[in-house]
């Protein structure tokens, strides 16, 4: 990775790390587009290691009010996702999935404006969970689905639940990929050199909570995913344009 690659990485990482921290998402949505338009060959092996050390520092903080009954659904309804993902990664060319990534973003921004809630039962668990692990497997982004089907959740359990659900999915999808021989030294060598960016991001996100309006940091991080979609969305049609 070159320096200059690697500093704008950090910094975006260590940005969306202190959003995920505030307001319970970014990492994935706003990191993932930045990866493919600058180290695609990153992708999703690298950003889902990152993922899965978030998500397990958030598990032990708030694990009292985990239901691990909906976790368990969960884990079972990621199986045939990971199957389906892990296949994407494989066969799917490079510019597939860039487009792939894209709509997924575009797509959980959607999840997250949407008013509805459908029940927290096993069922939905099950089938929002096998398209978390679908998406989540081959972009890295596999919250929006089950962040929909957790909201009725009191916050402390859709908090916990959601980090317990993660952790576990994300070594579920890690599993899958190293099968597919998706997981390579590369992937691990930049995981490694961006976790102190992650973690000053979580660190920094225990000010913000206290001090930024919660609001704009949303709307912050709905912005900057969206835009890195649309030059995600850009930066494959001008490829394919090009002779």
């Amino acid at each position: 990775m070159e320096l200059i690659h690697y500093l704008i990485i950090g910094a975006v990482v260590l940005g969306s790390s202190c959003v995920q921290g505030s307001v319970g998402f970014g990492l994935g949505m706003i990191t993932a587009p930045v990866l493919v338009l600058l180290e695609p060959n990153l992708l999703p092996a690298a950003l889902l290691l990152l993922a899965t050390l978030t998500s397990f520092t958030a598990f032990i903080r708030e694990r009292a009010d985990v239901d691990w009954k909906l976790v368990g659904w969960g884990a079972l309804g990621r199986l045939p996702g990971i199957v389906i993902g892990t296949t994407a990664v494989v066969l799917l060319p490079d510019q597939g999935l860039s487009l792939l990534l894209a709509v997924t973003v575009l797509a959980g921004v959607g999840f997250s404006l949407v008013g509805w809630s459908p029940a927290a039962s096993n069922r939905n668990m099950f089938f929002a969970s096998s398209v978390s692990g679908v998406f989540g497997t081959s972009t890295s982004i596999g919250g929006p689905p089950i962040a929909l089907v957790l909201r009725s959740l009191d916050p402390s359990s859709m908090r916990s639940t959601m980090s317990a659900y993660f952790t576990i999915g994300s070594i579920l999808s890690l599993t899958g990929l190293t099968i597919g021989g998706e997981v390579r030294s590369e992937h691990l060598i930049a995981a490694a050199t961006l976790l102190p960016f992650m973690l000053a991001g979580l660190w920094l996100s225990n000010l913000v909570i206290r001090r930024a309006n919660k609001t704009v940091l949303y709307r912050v991080a709905v912005g900057a995913s969206i835009l890195g979609a649309i030059l995600v969305i850009g930066e494959v049609a001008a490829s394919l344009l090009t002779p």
